[in-house]
């Protein structure tokens, strides 16, 4: 059984004992911290109301009974939007001027899992200072909750998820003649969550009436491990090309992530999701900024500079990207992981608005989905963990390593990121145990992975270094 608890929520595994899993204990103290943090940023008879929405986990309803009856006793309104997506539940706050909202999700993490994906009143992931806030007061348990006559009331709506299409619809991006007059067949694999209802159903007013439905009955059982990587996708690999299909679509079990695959049944990249849908935004937006994060593809800073704007890295984590993207003013942003963060919809990842632009750009583009890969420098990223001993100062390792390398280009905000002319490494300390991450890419799969071994050489060397110091 595992109990993560962090700045932006708190997710575990269904089962056992109460602080070990995600039990109905847990679920609701971290519910009623979440409540009485809102509760603190307002006058004491202010009506609080929160967005509630969840994907289709098999624990999700009763996650979402034990969230909601928690709220409405300590006095909070809900509005409960039912199955949903992430991007659908951010939008549904501020478009519903509530005070905050709650995705009830553990992404991309296998069915025995879910979350608690915490949101403010903009519709985003709440800060790294609110978030120790809410911690603080779930540790103390000291809630205080409404008398009968003030209970929160519950309201469901189940019309969000349209106001959501229509506002991608309406995007100066989006062109549905175009997309339409192309015919396109697609394949959708969403595995069996919330996704099976929302991407088909958002092709169909694109205009795409050739839709093969993979894994889309939305009844938590995931048929694969859910998360979209190329070792997970053979099967939609194998149904685009049997179908004879233009493009094949995955999303994860919240559809903010986005992976795609070419017609002849090869991985369009998780990574250039993010690069084609920006390359289409800069085209219409000479000299835009984009950001993505540090562990993200330089595609991306390629496609950005071409189009004369400017790309900046930010450290890993939706927020902190959002976050720069404020700062910058970027048009566009996101990870390499399928996350496209569109600003004119929302500030957060969002795998339908990144569909509907892609498949715009697929129709004006009017060549097969490989050859739009094609089209995008190819890089290749290597990722590698060394474990290390708990003793070991992991910070003293990176210090050592930024020295080493100080004539080259370096980026500190989030670990230690080194430039090699177009190459890259960039090495993370895990926050839960011992373990540095290192992420590095090239131009070939075999240098990225010569890169990662050097460096990782030079972490052992090192630690030989200061045991014998």
């Amino acid at each position: 059984m595992a109990l993560i608890k962090s700045i932006s929520g708190i997710r575990g595994t269904i089962g056992g004992k109460q602080g070990e899993g995600l039990s109905p204990m847990d679920i609701v103290k971290f519910s009623s911290a979440y409540g009485i943090w809102l509760k603190q940023q307002y006058k004491k008879d202010f009506k609080i109301k929160v967005v509630i929405g969840r994907d289709a986990r098999l624990s999700g309803e009763m996650v979402n009974n034990l969230v909601k009856g928690t709220l409405s006793g300590l006095g909070i309104d809900i509005v409960d939007v039912g199955l949903s997506t992430t991007p659908t539940v951010e939008m549904a706050v501020t478009e519903l001027a509530a005070q905050g909202g709650i995705i009830l999700t553990a992404s991309h993490n296998p069915k025995q899992w879910n979350a608690l994906k915490l949101l403010n009143d903009k519709g985003e992931f709440i800060s790294e200072a609110d978030g120790k806030k809410l911690l603080d007061i779930a540790d103390k348990e000291d809630f205080v909750y409404a008398e009968v006559n003030n209970l929160g009331k519950i309201e469901y709506r189940d019309d969000l998820l349209k106001l959501h299409i229509d506002k991608i619809l309406a995007l100066p991006y989006v062109d549905v003649e175009a997309i339409k007059a192309k015919n396109f067949s697609v394949v959708v694999d969403a595995v069996n969550s919330s996704g099976g209802i929302a991407v088909p159903l958002l092709l169909e007013v694109l205009g795409v009436t050739k839709i093969t439905k993979l894994y889309c009955e939305p009844d938590g059982n995931f048929p694969h491990n859910p998360e979209p990587l190329p070792e997970n996708l053979r099967d939609l690999s194998k149904a685009v090309v049997k179908s004879k299909a233009h493009l094949g679509i995955s999303v994860d079990p919240d559809v903010d992530r986005l992976a795609l695959v070419c017609e002849d049944g090869e991985m369009f990249g998780e990574e250039y999701t993010l690069v084609s849908v920006a390359d289409y935004v800069l085209k219409n937006n000479k000299g835009g900024n984009t950001v993505s994060n540090l562990s993200s593809t330089r595609a991306l800073r390629d496609v950005t500079e071409k189009a004369g704007g400017k790309h900046c890295a930010a450290a890993v984590g939706e927020v902190n990207v959002v976050t720069m993207m404020k700062e910058t003013k970027a048009i566009i942003g996101g990870e390499g992981n399928g996350g496209v963060i569109l600003p004119e919809l929302h500030y957060g990842r969002d795998a339908l608005v990144g569909i509907a632009i892609f498949l715009t750009h697929l129709a004006k583009y009017g060549k097969s989905v490989s050859m739009l890969r094609a089209t995008y420098p190819d890089y290749y990223i290597s990722k590698n963990k060394i474990e290390l001993t708990p003793e070991i100062d992991v910070d003293s390792i990176l210090e050592r390593i930024k020295v080493k390398y100080k004539k080259q280009p370096i980026n500190t905000v989030d670990g230690v990121k080194i430039e090699f002319d177009k190459e890259w490494v960039h090495l993370r300390k895990s926050n839960t145990e011992p373990i540095i991450r290192i992420y590095s890419e090239s131009e070939s799969m075999t240098t990225a992975d010569n890169l990662a071994k050097k460096i990782m050489q030079d972490i052992k060397e090192l630690i030989k270094e200061l045991n014998i110091a």
